[in-house]
């Protein structure tokens, strides 16, 4: 067992594990099933990754493979720490061992935490067409990630490639991709353009998921959100 395995046990609380288990949809039939939590809080992960986020790729590969989700959101924390960090050589080596690892990034709060920090920020001067590939995978998980990647984008001015997956994943039939799509159409308009926001709305508001729809819509003043939502009863 590695050092910080043994650290991450130190933390075990099982009571809240449990809660974190039905948080989180592990039970059958559910997105989860089978995950296994130890406890730990989020700062706690946070504070492990910090004290080991020179942690080698090969030791990472043993958390990010880990049973337990609190394991693989660290070595997700350690990899998204050291990428600013390293070399071209060593991003993209990062970069393919997350695309490599992607059926273990398996919740949406470890794609959430690592996805645009990683390959958003790898293609943001690359090509992208990798997103597309994603976005039309079999896996909600990798589906999410293409989603979640072009947050790295809008937070540099660009949203292009936000619409275009929104696009190709609107009809999509997991909750968590609606969630997902709509919550980064909201962070385009309202970073980076309101009027590309409507415009992508006018084209696209009937057709949209509810939940994507009102994801969308949240920061847009009251009488907006209610025509947009009405053309879905049309």
């Amino acid at each position: 067992m590695l050092a910080i395995q043994k650290d991450i046990l130190k933390k075990r609380k099982p009571a809240r594990a449990k809660t974190l288990q039905r948080f989180f949809k592990t039970g059958p039939g559910d997105y989860a099933e089978g995950d296994i939590f130890l406890g730990l809080t989020v700062p706690e992960s946070r504070l492990i990754a910090k004290k080991y986020k020179d942690l080698p790729l090969k030791e990472v590969s043993l958390l990010v493979k880990s049973p337990h989700h609190e394991e693989r959101l660290i070595g997700l924390l350690i990899l998204v720490s050291q990428f600013p960090k390293s070399s071209e050589v060593e991003q993209e080596k990062i970069y393919k061992f997350y695309l490599k690892h992607t059926k273990y990034i398996n919740n949406w709060d470890l794609v959430d935490s690592s996805a645009e920090y990683i390959v958003g920020a790898f293609l943001y001067n690359r090509d992208r067409k990798i997103l597309q590939k994603l976005a039309k995978s079999k896996s909600v998980w990798e589906r999410r990630i293409a989603m979640l990647s072009t947050f790295h984008f809008i937070k540099k001015g660009e949203v292009k490639d936000t619409f275009k997956i929104a696009k190709i994943l609107m009809n999509d039939s997991h909750d968590l991709i609606h969630k997902a799509s709509g919550w980064m159409l909201r962070e385009a308009g309202k970073r980076v353009s309101e009027k590309d926001l409507r415009h992508f709305l006018d084209l696209h508001a009937a057709k949209m998921p509810r939940t994507m729809l009102r994801y969308a819509i949240e920061r847009l003043p009251k009488e907006d959100r209610l025509y947009y939502l009405s053309l879905k009863s049309n």
